[in-house]
């Protein structure tokens, strides 16, 4: 454990998921010093793993920062609604007086495997309400705290790596994280003068829950366990990695504590990949 955060307060969206970057993240912002503020739209998200019966979302993250001897904050909100998303930066500024830092890991994958031509605008609409809209009202809620304290700050945003890579069969999950790697340029540009740096990490192939309903859909269509057809797609997609491997949660977490740290005060507006080499423009 570090202090290279220590006195800061980190804002850290979709942090319920049991294995989520959302939570990955906000412990390890803990570990290095940080008070964090973990949000999302569940408090305590299902999990379509073996074994997370039990898992208590937000209760449980905030235990693990506790663990670690930060102080934490839960607040559910949903990105996608400016009433939620400033009411909980408003109950973190009354808790902590600040926010420092801020991840947004919130997202959803929708449907996979729908070409354009046989899409339905409303999945369309929801993607872009949470991915990409969402990206704008958490930013514009933390982003008006950081100018007001005149202190800088550090926002990340979690796009991916579909939104610079063809997606046949997921056009609207890739236009939607493209477009937040547009909005972390342009906020980047627009929050320079007040020192504030906003990058975009784009993950490739994770073991995550954002995979947990296309899992038990695709498991059931052909007759097998969810357990069984995670193992299969997985090694097939570690396969196509140069790494040969699926991403681990802390390789996110890494790379976030890197872009929020001191360490990368002459980086803003970059959307770096973490893709085991699948991606390398």
């Amino acid at each position: 454990m570090g202090n290279a955060l220590l006195g800061k307060v980190a804002f850290v969206t979709g942090a319920a998921a049991k294995r989520g970057m959302g939570r990955a993240v906000a412990v390890r912002l803990a570990k290095e010093g940080a008070d964090v503020v973990v949000t999302d739209k569940f408090a305590a998200p299902k999990s379509a793993w073996a074994g997370d019966e039990d898992w208590k979302g937000l209760e449980d993250v905030v235990k693990e920062i506790e663990t670690v001897g930060r102080k934490s904050l839960a607040v559910v909100a949903g990105v996608e609604d400016s009433t939620e998303v400033e009411s909980a930066v408003k109950k973190t500024i009354d808790r902590f007086g600040q926010i420092d830092i801020l991840v947004n890991c919130a997202g959803i994958r929708g449907p996979v495997g729908v070409n354009i031509v046989d899409g339905d605008e409303k999945d369309w609409r929801l993607l872009f309400d949470v991915n990409a809209v969402g990206a704008m009202i958490v930013s514009k809620a933390v982003a008006r705290e950081m100018i007001r304290r005149n202190e800088g700050g550090k926002i990340v945003h979690i796009a991916s790596a579909a939104g610079k890579l063809p997606c046949p069969g997921s056009a609207a999950y890739a236009a939607s994280k493209w477009a937040v790697i547009g909005i972390v340029q342009a906020l980047a540009m627009e929050l320079a003068p007040y020192k504030i740096n906003v990058n975009a990490i784009n993950p490739g192939f994770f073991a995550t829950n954002l995979r947990d309903s296309e899992a038990i859909r695709q498991s059931r269509e052909k007759g097998i366990s969810v357990e069984q057809f995670r193992e299969e797609e997985y090694k097939m997609l570690a396969n196509m990695v140069p790494l040969k491997r699926m991403g681990r949660l802390e390789d996110i977490a890494d790379v976030t504590y890197f872009l929020v740290s001191e360490q990368s005060q002459y980086l803003t507006g970059v959307n770096i990949n973490v893709t085991g080499g699948t991606l390398m423009h």
